[in-house]
């Protein structure tokens, strides 16, 4: 099944990448694959070892992915900054959804596991990534539905802050979509709701200046590797965001369409208050 793609309005036109767009890249790019790879091959070690004695509770490896995302944001010359604290109370995540670089501005400031649609299993190093890093993959089924709730019950009672895009796609970064209800019915599942609580996020980006103010969307058919090109050539970075809300006791609504709307409420008011 193919991805949902929001269409919005046309992107911009790539302009042609020069020589300095060219070194800017690999500049960057290449110490930011480095500290992937590292971080991948240091995280598969201490795995093997954390594995028999922790099982699924998992309670190192997320520090190595939260260290090796904050260099790469160093690397990428990305102004970055927090507000709100991540919550410690057992439960799910839901932020808004710009694209491939939200992998890092969410991964740097909090330990946490994707929901992420099961084609992203297959791309090259980047599933490799995922699936070390407890990604959990997903199918837009109706069949596969139940299985996947008890997936993400299991998940949840273990104590994972699993991160849900309930936009189900990525946008241009300057507004959010509706939110979808389908995987708010897992937090309803066998008691979870009288135990969790879901912390909605809101993820701001700036664009460089002088650039269009949508630059770090990734939306429509663009293709990665020409977005991934475009963000790591820019002369000049701009800045992400990450506002922490409140976070929502399940318990104190009752039915996951009532969830959603205060869920996405909450990631729009992050956004309508944006830092300049």
């Amino acid at each position: 099944m193919t991805r949902p793609i929001w269409m919005g309005d046309e992107p911009p036109p790539d302009r042609p990448a020069t020589l300095a767009d060219w070194l800017r890249m690999i500049l960057r790019g290449a110490p930011m694959a480095t500290v992937l790879l590292i971080g991948l091959v240091v995280h598969l070690s201490v795995r093997l070892i954390e594995r028999p004695l922790h099982g699924e509770h998992r309670p190192w490896t997320p520090a190595i992915t939260t260290v090796v995302c904050r260099i790469c944001i160093v690397i990428l010359g990305l102004r970055y900054s927090v507000r709100g604290e991540p919550m410690r109370h057992i439960g799910a995540v839901v932020a808004n959804h710009t694209g491939w670089l939200d992998i890092f501005t969410l991964n740097a400031c909090q330990k946490l596991y994707f929901v992420s649609k099961d084609e992203v299993a297959d791309w090259p190093f980047i599933g490799w990534l995922a699936r070390a890093t407890g990604t959990v993959f997903i199918r837009r089924d109706p069949r596969e539905a139940k299985a996947q709730q008890a997936v993400f019950e299991e998940r949840i009672r273990d104590g994972h802050h699993l991160l849900f895009f309930p936009e189900g796609t990525s946008t241009d970064g300057l507004q959010v979509l509706p939110f979808k209800t389908t995987l708010f019915a897992a937090f309803y599942t066998h008691g979870l709701d009288k135990v969790m609580q879901i912390q909605p996020v809101t993820v701001n980006y700036t664009a460089p200046g002088g650039e269009d103010p949508r630059f770090y969307g990734w939306w429509r058919d663009m293709p990665f590797g020409s977005h991934l090109v475009k963000v790591l050539s820019a002369p000049k970075q701009g800045a992400a965001e990450v506002v922490f809300h409140a976070p929502l006791d399940v318990s104190d609504y009752p039915s996951r369409k009532d969830l959603a709307a205060a869920c996405e409420a909450a990631v729009r008011s992050g956004m309508a208050q944006r830092s300049r």
